[in-house]
């Protein structure tokens, strides 16, 4: 396969995964939550995006990441930022730590960038399958996320599912089925993946029917923080 049919490749499959396979980033709920914090990057503030990948989420946010791009302002790794103390309003994190080694200095780091009065939005995994990138080292329950926000001297001002019941369970669903053709044939992996996700997208719906339950935080596929400084 050359180079340009490797890339068209990847380009297809990764808006495979953003329109069918994980669309909760663009849940009313995530945006909502974003929404608040990144008010607080404005024409003469300034915020940061942790793990920015290919996104962009506000004119006012340097963006960091692992890897160049051509959306990335700074290559650095998350749990050494290259910037002072206290310089950012907001500082945003969707699902980076569980690629992180050493999540809670990254978390720390975080927070020593932030100004007295600035916000942290984070979102981490829960139950979702293994995704390398380019490592892939935690899961995060409630009281981990309890944990990684109080070592890192944070108050804790939300912490609610972005993941609900439903779409955790058809994350392993999609996995399992994808795996179990592939012990057919590896090469059935990949497209019973895409096939299994869209065949089972309906479960997706299920997520504020299930949230009704008082069990539906057993296995949500991923929680959402806004945390601050502590006063």
């Amino acid at each position: 396969m050359d180079h340009s049919l490797k890339k068209r490749t990847a380009s297809w499959q990764q808006q495979f995964v953003d329109a069918i396979y994980a669309t909760h980033n663009r849940s009313a709920k995530v945006q909502k939550s974003l929404r608040q914090c990144l008010e607080r990057a404005g024409p003469i503030s300034c915020g940061l995006e942790v793990g920015a990948g290919s996104s962009r989420l506000h004119p006012a946010m340097v963006t960091l990441d692992l890897v160049p791009g051509p959306t990335i302002d700074v290559c650095a790794n998350a749990e050494r930022l290259p910037f002072l103390d206290g310089v950012f309003d907001v500082v945003v994190s969707q699902e980076v730590l569980e690629h992180v080694r050493n999540p809670f200095l990254a978390m720390r780091e975080m927070q020593r960038v932030l100004k007295p009065e600035g916000l942290i939005y984070c979102q981490l995994p829960f139950v979702i399958g293994y995704h390398p990138g380019p490592s892939d080292f935690w899961r995060f329950t409630r009281e981990g996320i309890r944990a990684l926000i109080d070592q890192a001297g944070l108050q804790c001002y939300d912490i609610r599912v972005s993941v609900g019941t439903g779409t955790g369970f058809y994350r392993i669903a999609v996995e399992f089925l994808a795996i179990l053709m592939s012990r057919f044939a590896e090469v059935l992996y990949l497209p019973a993946k895409g096939a299994f996700a869209l065949l089972l997208y309906p479960m997706k719906w299920l997520d504020p029917v299930l949230a009704g339950s008082a069990q539906s935080g057993r296995i949500p596929g991923g929680y959402l923080i806004i945390a601050g400084k502590c006063k």
